[in-house]
């Protein structure tokens, strides 16, 4: 199984509640998150308890829930979006994020219910596009990371990437119209033709794979947003682990890089250069090898390997989110223009194409020396 992810023994058991948070009105939502406290938080009075909605996400809705003013406990309430269950394997979700919390790089997963998760919540700031280019930021981002990458799967079990399954699922989920006539024009007029994404798709796959990028537990949406900042502590931690599973380590990366563009506002100006990314490939690298107990030393052809394969997933990136783009534009009852967001990742796609497979790529299927 592709996706297989194995939770160590000995990790907390996490309850499964009976319950389903209605988020259509803020009286019933009140209700539902209230009955997911009794049984997290038994001491609290209801009455006093505060709930406050999270706005920046796109595909569900987060609540955070609290006593007093000082935010020192606080249980958020993450309530599915509509039709997610399309794009996200809920059970393979939990397990990652059980998995990651083992190894210290998740908060603690308090519940499930019935159409979400309660979590704990992780003191500091989420980022935005400004803050993740600072040097001081982007090492404990690569850090970070890295320390996820070097989990070890289960038993010496061999990981394979599930990126070309789920691809594969989200192309076949794709709407071919909408009922609203504006929207479909534009669908009709900014999206690439079914046939012509299954050809690039096909492309991807038979050049990708075969770049010899390790397959590790990857985090699969590492968007700014998704980042907390504890400035206080001098450490960042990951949240939001709805798409994690195995892939390649230069997708998630690229995939990063491609998230210095922001999500409301994309400005792909902002994408990382030449020079800063190299500087986050060996900051990332060298703690790869710390984490997995390397000797080994980080060489200028270990980063410019890994600066190729990761621009050249970073292609893979836009393709993914451009098709799940369409998939919530015909779903999601959130306010965002996913159709203007799938038109923004397959232009960038397009135009970053012949860039990235223009560089001096090394020979087919060769890895970078740290990785192996």
């Amino acid at each position: 199984m592709a996706n297989y992810i194995h939770v160590p023994p000995g990790s907390p058991d996490v309850p499964r509640l009976d319950v389903t948070v209605q988020d259509q009105e803020e009286r019933r939502c009140r209700e539902g998150a209230l009955r997911l406290l009794r049984h997290l938080r038994p001491r609290w009075d209801p009455g006093d308890v505060t709930l406050q909605l999270f706005t920046d996400g796109i595909t569900n809705k987060l609540i955070a829930c609290y006593v007093g003013d000082a935010m020192e406990d606080v249980v958020l309430v993450r309530i599915y979006g509509n039709k997610t269950e399309l794009l996200v394997d809920r059970e393979e979700e939990v397990k990652s994020f059980r998995v990651l919390q083992a190894h210290g790089c998740a908060p603690r997963l308090y519940c499930t219910f019935n159409n979400g998760l309660c979590y704990e919540f992780i003191q500091g700031e989420a980022l935005g596009p400004r803050h993740v280019r600072r040097p001081a930021i982007f090492r404990l981002i690569a850090r970070q990371l890295a320390k996820i990458h070097a989990i070890h799967a289960h038993n010496g079990w061999v990981p394979k990437s599930n990126l070309w399954l789920k691809m594969g699922k989200y192309f076949s989920l794709i709407p071919t119209g909408f009922a609203d006539e504006e929207l479909n024009q534009r669908f009709l007029s900014d999206i690439p033709s079914s046939q012509l994404l299954q050809e690039e798709m096909t492309w991807l796959k038979n050049i990708l794979s075969n770049l010899g990028s390790p397959v590790v537990l990857c985090h699969n949406d590492l968007l700014c947003k998704n980042i907390i900042y504890n400035e206080k502590e001098g450490d960042v931690q990951f949240i939001d682990y709805e798409y994690s599973g195995y892939n390649y380590l230069a997708y998630d990366i690229g995939n990063h890089f491609n998230e210095f563009a922001g999500v409301s506002d994309v400005d792909y100006s902002l994408y990382p250069d030449e020079e800063l990314q190299r500087q986050w490939l060996r900051a990332y690298l060298e703690a790869y090898q710390e984490f997995k107990g390397f000797g080994t030393e980080v060489t200028d052809s270990d980063v410019e390997t890994l600066f190729i394969h990761v621009n050249q997933f970073a292609l893979a990136s836009h393709f993914f989110w451009g098709l799940w783009a369409l998939i919530q534009a015909k779903y999601s009852t959130i306010e965002f223009d996913f159709l203007g967001y799938a038109v923004v990742r397959f232009k960038q796609y397009f135009k970053m194409k012949p860039e990235v497979m223009a560089l001096g790529a090394p020979e087919q299927g060769r890895g970078c020396t740290v990785l192996k």
